[in-house]
């Protein structure tokens, strides 16, 4: 299982962390995720992780009122490259990108929209980057063997 302890808008943690750690504001903080709303995600190991946060790059873009800069850019460079990840349509380069990505939006917004954004992107990476990296070169072992 893969929770999001906080909701959409927490960075999510592998089980192995969730195994250890503690559901509270400090614990979490220190897990690097948060409690956010409280509202607890949990995706089976049927789940794509890597799908599933690039349909959360889709509502937070969505959602953006587009007032900010980092935002309004961002959100949707967080979406479209979600999007080739998802397919396996990138270069794993692009996964240093997508971190960089994150932090040039995260605290630079006027409304916490832009961090709710960045962060479930900065949990798939931190967590699950060997997953994003397969996807991408068994994708790219694909085109090569077609």
């Amino acid at each position: 299982a893969v929770p999001s302890p906080g909701g959409s808008s927490c960075p999510l943690l592998p089980k192995s962390v969730c195994d250890n750690v503690l559901m509270d504001f400090d614990a979490l903080k220190e897990a690097q995720s948060g409690l956010g709303t409280a509202a607890v995600i949990v995706m089976n190991k049927q789940t794509d992780v890597i799908d599933a946060i690039m349909r959360l790059a889709y509502f937070y873009k969505h959602e953006s009122c587009g007032q900010c800069t980092p935002c309004r850019e961002g959100t949707g460079w967080l979406y479209d490259i979600m999007t080739r990840m998802t397919e396996g349509d990138a270069r794993v380069e692009e996964i240093d990108m997508l971190w960089e990505l994150t932090k040039q939006i995260e605290g630079h917004t006027i409304c916490a929209l832009g961090d709710a954004a960045a962060w479930p992107v900065q949990g798939l990476i931190r967590h699950f980057r060997p997953l994003m990296e397969q996807r991408i070169k068994s994708a790219q072992l694909e085109q090569i063997a077609a």
